[in-house]
C-alpha cells in the first residue's frame, strides 16, 4: 500500500499532513515548564542516554537480592519477561505519542497525554500523582543510595587511625544532596545529554565490577556457603516473592517516557524506538550479568546491595580494598545523574508555576525562582532520605505503586484507546491480557514491602554496621 506524499502510516490508513512535519505546540501555547524545561531538540541517540540513565540505575544492584527470594528459574524468568513486557509497553506509548505528533496534538508530559486520552480527571488525580510519586520517590533513593555509597567510600579509604569525629548515614546524605542542588540548576533536560552520556558509560562500569567481584568472590577460597534453597515458611516465600516482583518492576521502571520523548527534534518518528533499542542493549547486558553473578557467589544470603556482600562479618573485604572504593565511586556519580533525570518532573512543575513564559529563560524574573524552587525541591528530599536509613524497601514500594500502574499498564491501554485494533485480532487481547495480569499484579505487589519491613531494614543496612570495622583492618 503506497501513501500519498506527506503521508504517514498509522493502524491500517495514511494520514495526511500539509506543509512541515508537526512539532510541539508554539510557545505562545506552552507553560513555562514545557517551554522551558521539554526543549525539543534532541536526537534518537539523546533519548537513548537518557533512557539509558532512568532504567539502568544503580536499583539493578538489588537484583541477586530479588533472585534469591524467586530462585533461579522463577527470577530468570520474571527478569526476562520484565525485559520483554516492559520494551513492548515503551515501544506502544511512543508509537501513541507519534501518533498524536502525527494529528497536531504532541504530548510532552505523561498528564497531558492521560488527560487527552482518558479524560481530565486521570490525567489530575490519578497518572500525574502516581508519576510525581514516582519521579520524586526516585529521587529519594538515589539521594539515600548516594549517601551511602559516599559513606562506604569515605570508610574504605580512610587510615587504619581510629582519630577523628565520628560521621554518621545522614550526614553523608547532606552532603550528596547538596551536590545535587548544584546539579538541580541545570536548566532544561535537554542539557544533561551530554552528563546521561557519561552515565551511560558509568552504569557498564560498575555492572562490570559488580560482575567481576561476585565471580572473583565465588571462585576465591573465602567463598562464602553457596545455598540456592528458598528460606523461611509458605506465607514468608509468598510475600518474599511479591517483595521480588516489585523490586524486579522497579528496576525496569522508567515512568518519564513522554518526557523523554519531548525532547526530541521534530520529526519524531523512529526516534525512541532507536533509543530504546541501544537502552535494551545495555539494559540486557547489565542487569542479567549483575543478578546470576551475584546469585551464583551467594545464594540467599544476597543483600539488598550485592556491594555489601563483598563485606564479610568482622569488616574484612572479600575483594580488594581498591577494587571496592572504585566501584563505589562509578556508583556514586551516576546516581547523580540518576537523581537529576527525575527530577525534570518536578522541575518542570515548579517552572510553571513560578516562571514567565513570556520572559527569558535566563532573566531575573525566572532565574531567580528556578533557584530557589529547585533548591528547596532538592532539599526537602535529602531531608526525606536522611530519615529513611533503607534502599531496598523503597525500591519494592516505588515499584509497587507506581512503575507497575505506569510502565507495565497504562501503555497498553493507551495504545487500545488511540489504535482501536480489532477486537477478533491477538494485539487487541495481547494489550488486553497485559493491562489486566499487571493490574492484578500490582494490587498483590503492594502487600508484598510492608510485613517484610523490619527484616529489608535490617538486612539493606548492614554494611552500615560492618563498614566501620575497615577501621581495624
Amino acid at each position: 500500500m503506497e501513501m500519498e506524499e506527506g503521508g504517514t502510516f498509522y493502524g491500517g490508513r495514511a494520514e495526511r499532513h500539509v506543509g512541515p512535519p508537526p512539532g510541539p505546540p508554539s510557545p505562545e501555547k506552552l507553560d513555562a515548564g514545557a517551554l522551558f524545561v521539554l526543549k525539543s531538540k534532541g536526537s534518537w541517540l539523546h533519548c537513548g542516554y537518557h533512557l539509558t540513565t532512568s532504567i539502568v540505575a544503580p536499583a539493578l544492584l538489588s537484583l541477586p537480592f530479588a533472585v534469591a527470594s524467586l530462585g533461579w528459574a522463577a527470577g530468570l524468568l520474571c527478569l526476562a519477561v520484565g525485559a520483554v513486557v516492559t520494551f513492548y509497553s515503551y515501544t506502544l506509548l511512543s508509537l501513541v505519542l507519534e501518533r498524536h505528533a502525527a494529528l497536531g496534538r504532541r504530548h510532552l508530559r505523561f498528564r497531558d497525554m492521560a488527560r487527552d486520552i482518558l479524560g481530565p480527571k486521570w490525567g489530575s488525580y490519578y497518572v500525574g500523582p502516581i508519576q510525581f510519586f514516582v519521579c520524586y520517590g526516585a529521587v529519594v533513593a538515589s539521594t539515600l543510595l548516594g549517601g551511602q555509597s559516599l559513606k562506604a567510600i569515605y570508610l574504605i579509604s580512610q587510615p587504619a587511625s581510629g582519630g577523628g569525629a565520628v560521621l554518621r548515614l545522614y550526614h553523608f546524605v547532606a552532603m550528596f544532596g547538596s551536590f545535587m542542588l548544584v546539579l538541580a540548576q541545570i536548566p532544561s533536560f535537554h542539557s544533561l545529554r551530554h552528563i546521561n552520556l557519561v552515565s551511560l558509560v558509568l552504569c557498564l562500569a560498575y555492572s562490570i565490577c559488580a560482575t567481576a567481584g561476585a565471580i572473583y568472590v565465588g571462585e576465591s577460597s573465602r567463598s562464602p556457603h553457596k545455598d540456592y534453597s528458598l528460606s523461611g515458611s509458605g506465607e514468608d516465600r509468598a510475600f518474599r516473592a511479591l517483595n521480588a516482583v516489585a523490586i524486579i518492576a522497579t528496576t525496569y521502571g522508567n515512568g518519564i517516557i513522554p518526557e523523554i520523548q519531548a525532547t526530541a527534534a521534530p520529526p519524531v518518528t523512529g526516534k525512541m524506538i532507536k533509543g530504546l533499542c541501544l537502552c535494551y542493549a545495555v539494559v540486557i547486558t547489565t542487569f542479567f550479568s549483575v543478578a546470576i553473578s551475584g546469585y551464583w557467589a551467594f545464594g540467599n544470603s544476597a543483600l539488598g546491595n550485592i556491594l555489601s556482600n563483598f563485606i564479610a562479618v568482622g569488616g574484612t573485604t572479600l575483594v580488594p580494598r581498591w577494587f571496592l572504593l572504585m566501584t563505589n565511586v562509578f556508583t556514586l556519580l551516576q546516581l547523580a545523574a540518576v537523581a537529576v533525570v527525575y527530577l525534570q518532573p518536578t522541575n518542570e512543575v515548579l517552572e510553571g508555576m513560578f516562571s514567565d513564559p513570556k520572559a527569558d529563560q535566563y532573566s531575573p524574573r525566572n532565574v531567580l525562582p528556578r533557584l530557589l524552587s529547585r533548591s528547596a525541591s532538592v532539599a526537602a528530599a535529602t531531608t526525606v532520605a536522611a530519615m529513611l536509613p533503607f534502599f531496598g524497601d523503597i525500591n519494592a514500594v516505588i515499584g509497587a505503586f507506581g512503575f507497575l500502574p505506569l510502565d507495565f499498564v497504562i501503555p497498553s491501554v493507551f495504545y487500545n484507546i488511540t489504535f482501536r485494533p480489532s477486537r477478533r485480532g491477538p494485539l487487541f487481547w495481547t494489550n488486553a491480557a497485559v493491562a489486566a495480569i499487571f493490574s492484578a499484579l500490582a494490587v498483590a505487589a503492594c502487600y508484598g514491602p510492608f510485613p517484610l519491613f523490619c527484616i529489608l531494614r535490617a538486612r539493606t543496612i548492614l554494611i552500615c554496621d560492618k563498614l566501620p570495622k575497615l577501621h581495624k583492618i
